[in-house]
């Protein structure tokens, strides 16, 4: 089976007709998270970039690999990014994921490399919530198995529902069977959208003081108002 998912630049369109990214934008193995010293501290200076058309780079991604794999992470949230990368690397550069295991060898499986190289193709938003520990990275593998909106929307409501690892995952499992992410949240606790925000007085003042006089839900003018922002 050939690879082309994570050559993909896949996005969908808004209600207001905005591109909204679903997958990566920027070029496979490249450490646009791992290198950004805003996220990475320090150890963005230590960050491996992987060239899936370089021999000596795809060798180095294949040890990677088979490291990651045997379980040689110790939890660390930006070493699992790195071996994140080095597979879609070695996948891209061996041309498929039976390819990529078997290059890798060790305990690196065909599932184990396509799990994570979806991760390295979640959207830069996204893989910056797992870099900081927001997100966890066995969750950030669930959140890849669904495709398009859904999965930007999974990950939000991860974080504002506080899901755990095994939500996500069932979640993942409701939706790709068929169905809605309302309702698979929902069968889960957990509204769509909802999102608690902190206000300055006067903004909340102001916020309610216009509902009330409006006849609306706050959140009807906030959306609105967001609406307009993100133009």
């Amino acid at each position: 089976m050939t690879d082309n998912r994570s050559g993909d630049r896949s996005s969908r369109r808004g209600e207001n007709g905005r591109s909204i990214p679903t997958d990566r934008e920027s070029p496979v193995g490249a450490p646009v998270i791992r290198g950004d010293e805003s996220v990475a501290g320090t150890h963005a200076r230590e960050a491996v970039q992987f060239d899936p058309e370089d021999p000596e780079s795809l060798a180095d991604a294949a040890e990677i690999v088979r490291q990651f794999a045997g379980g040689a992470t110790n939890d660390d949230h930006l070493y699992m990014l790195r071996g994140a990368a080095a597979c879609a690397a070695l996948v891209r550069g061996e041309g498929s994921y039976k390819a990529a295991a078997e290059r890798a060898g060790g305990e690196a499986t065909v599932s184990f490399i396509r799990k994570w190289a979806r991760v390295h193709d979640l959207p830069r938003s996204v893989r910056k919530q797992v870099a900081i520990g927001q997100i966890a990275p066995t969750a950030a593998k669930h959140i890849a198995r669904v495709g398009g909106e859904a999965r930007l929307l999974l990950a939000w409501a991860t974080l504002d529902g506080d899901l755990t690892v095994r939500d996500v995952r069932s979640v993942a499992s409701m939706i790709n069977d068929g169905d809605s992410i309302e309702h698979a949240l929902a069968d889960h606790g957990v509204t769509l959208g909802e999102l608690s925000l902190t206000l300055s007085p006067t903004t909340y003042r102001d916020l309610r003081r216009r509902a009330s006089v409006d006849d609306v839900d706050p959140g009807r003018i906030v959306t609105e108002a967001l609406e307009q922002y993100f133009e």
